[in-house]
Order: C-alpha cells, then structure tokens, then sequence
C-alpha cells in the first residue's frame, strides 16, 4: 500500500514542497512560489505536454525515493504496528518529512547547501538518515515484539523465517541501489546550461548538486563500499548471511554523501567504518534502550547514513559543495549539523510525533491476540473473532 498511497499524496502535494522550499522557508529567502507553481498537480508540466519531455522522469525518481523511505521504515516496525498505522506514517515520511529534507539539503539551491556547504550526493542522509530515524521514533514508542526481550531484559534473537529470501533481497537492493546512484545524476548538461558555471566541455553527467560527474567513477566507488562493507560485517558477524549482506547495504551508505569524490580505496574505507558502526550500534541500542528494530533498519540506514555524513565533512573537508560561488564549502561542522537535522529534527521527531497520536488514539499497535496469532493469518476484519477465540483457546487450556 506504500505505492498506491505515497504515489497519489507525492502528485497532490510532495513534488511541490520540494520545488517551494528551498529556501527553508526564511531561512535564505520567502517561499518559492514561481517554481512550485510550476510542479503543483495543475501545472502543465504535471500532465501531457509536448514541450516538456523531463519532468515526469524526475517527479517519477524521486517518487521512488518516496516510496523507499516508507519501505525502509517498514522493515523496522513489521509483526507489531497496524497496517492503518502504518499507512499513515509512509504518508507522512514519503510525500511530507523526507520531501522537506530534499529541499533543504539536496537542491542546487538549498539553504543547507549555501549555508553550511552540507554535502549528500547519494543520500546518506537526506534519504536514509532521516528513515532510519524516522523509525527509531516510531519504535520508541511502538515497543518490542512479543517475546524479543527475556524476563531479565536481555534480548533473544530472532531469525528470520527464510534467510535464502533475505539475502536475495538483499542482492535485489544492491542492483536497485546502483540504479539510484544513475537516477540521482542530472544527465548530459552542457557547461552552458548551467550558466558557464563548469569550464570545459560537455560533462556525461552532474549530481544533483549541478556538480560535473561520470557514471563510471560512481559504479567503482557505488561496488568498492559495497565490498569493504560486506568483508567488515562477514569479520565482525562471524559469516552471519544476514549481516554480512546488510554490512554491504550499510556500506554504500555510509559512503554515498561523498561517492561522487572519493577515491575508490576512501570508498572502500569509509564503507567498511560504516558497517561496522551499524552492527556494533545495532546490538548495544537493543541491550541498553530495548529497542527492537526487526530487520536492522535503524542501524543499516540510520547510524550508517549518519557516520557516513560526518566522516565525508572530514574527508572532503574544504572541497566546493556546488558550483555555484557564494556557498558554503563542504566542512565538518556543515556535515554534522546536516545530520542532526536529516536523522533528528526531520526524522525522529516527527516519527515519535505521529507515533504517539497514533498510540494515544488507540491505533499504533495491533492486539496482543493477533500478534500472537500472525498478521499473515488474521486480517483487520478477523481480530474481533481470532481475540475470542484465542482467549477460549486459552481458558480450555488452562
């Protein structure tokens, strides 16, 4: 339902809070008026038109960042919350949270950009920061599953039903994932088309910063964290399938802010670092906070997307943030405020916010009837009668 739902809210309202505010808005300036008026659902560009051949394939990338940030939140929350609950919070996050933070921080005119020369080419935080934060907020709130946590607090593991599935999964996501890495590139613009800015000829491509790029320096960087992701998390798992694929997904992560310049070794260094910070993060939120994250989201995408943005402040420390001059250049301080606000102000804020309205109404989480019984058997229809029976079920045994 994340399609469906994010797709429709994105036409109506989303695609025009990115276009309206990059500004903050009052931040470097008012509310975009002329380019949002040129994205709302009755501007010409939004329909058949023949003399716009590119809108609707950027409106349709970042739909599909929409609908990633809601399935990321997903993995996190599954057995427990309420799918009306749930459908709720991608609304929120796809079509509102994560399409502010994209004005803000990936716009070649973004206040983030020009204020604090904050950096993200390939979204370490603009995209998943702010879910896995997004989530942990929801998680605060929701609980635990049943059963995840021992009588004296301690956590038990629990595998998932089809490790083969998880892991084809996750090969799955790093093909789509390199497919994100071409989408966040602005193709085949001309040094004039972006005011004489970039000296030289044409460049094949520019990140969405306007800044020149090639496909073939973002695939080695896009595979090199990948694989020093994967070999840190085999070490540190002990050849767990599960980890050692998420520790790849957590490296392309981690390095994404900056794989548009680094070298294809800092790609492989910073991918490693970053999957390590996952799972050692993972395991001591779950001890110290009983924080149960079902699939490792929070930290896959959320503490990877964070170290990932601070290490590239260091990294790249100094290097223009856009190639337009007046901005900020890209430094640490930039990257960590720039953190801050995608995982904490944008993220967990507002997942904890809606959460707890959600729960307060009696909506966030599913009975306790039901959990037990299985989402995948009892539909919203079933609970009153699977509750009863259940609870006769119980009285016969004991």
């Amino acid at each position: 339902m994340i399609i469906p739902l994010v797709t429709v809210t994105f036409f109506f309202f989303g695609w025009w809070i990115y276009w309206a505010f990059p500004n903050g808005p009052f931040i470097t300036g008012g509310l975009d008026t002329a380019a949002g008026a040129a994205n709302t659902p009755w501007s010409s560009t939004m329909g058949p038109h023949l003399g716009d051949r590119i809108t609707g394939v950027f409106w349709a990338a970042f739909l599909l960042f929409s609908w990633t940030v809601a399935s990321i939140v997903s993995g996190s929350v599954i057995e427990r919350i309420n799918s009306g609950a749930f459908w709720i919070l991608a609304v929120v996050i796809g079509s509102f949270a994560w399409i502010i933070d994209a004005s803000w921080g990936w716009h070649a005119s973004g206040w983030m950009v020009k204020l604090l020369g904050y950096h993200d080419a390939y979204a370490s935080g603009v995209i998943h920061a702010i879910a896995g934060g997004f989530a942990l907020g929801i998680l605060v709130v929701l609980g635990p599953r049943l059963g995840k946590f021992a009588a004296d607090g301690s956590p038990r593991e629990i595998q998932p039903h089809n490790p083969w599935m998880v892991c084809i999964g996750l090969f799955v996501i790093y093909t789509g994932f390199w497919g994100f890495y071409v989408a966040c590139n602005v193709p085949i613009i001309s040094p004039e088309g972006i005011g004489g800015l970039v000296k030289g000829g044409t460049w094949t491509a520019t990140t969405i910063y306007l800044t020149p790029n090639t496909l073939g320096a973002i695939t080695v960087n896009f595979l090199m964290s990948l694989s020093g992701g994967m070999l840190v998390a085999f070490m540190l798992s002990k050849g767990d399938a599960f980890w050692t694929c998420s520790g790849g997904l957590a490296g392309i992560i981690t390095a994404s802010a900056g794989n548009d310049l680094y070298h294809p070794i800092q790609a492989m260094i910073i991918g490693g670092i970053g999957a390590a910070v996952a799972y050692k993060m993972h395991f001591w939120v779950e001890r110290k906070f009983k924080i149960d994250d079902a699939v490792g989201a929070v930290a896959v995408h959320g503490y990877a997307g964070v170290v990932g943005l601070i290490i590239s402040g260091f990294v790249l420390w100094g290097h223009p943030s856009s190639v337009y001059e007046g901005y900020a250049a890209i430094n640490p301080l930039g990257q960590l405020l720039g953190a801050i606000i995608m995982f904490g102000v944008l993220g967990f804020l507002p997942g904890w916010i809606v959460a707890k309205i959600l729960n307060g109404m009696g909506m966030l989480r599913i009975p306790k009837e039901i959990e037990l019984l299985g989402l995948d058997f009892a539909s919203n229809q079933d609970q009153l009668a699977a509750s009863a029976e259940i609870r006769d079920a119980n009285k016969t045994l004991v």
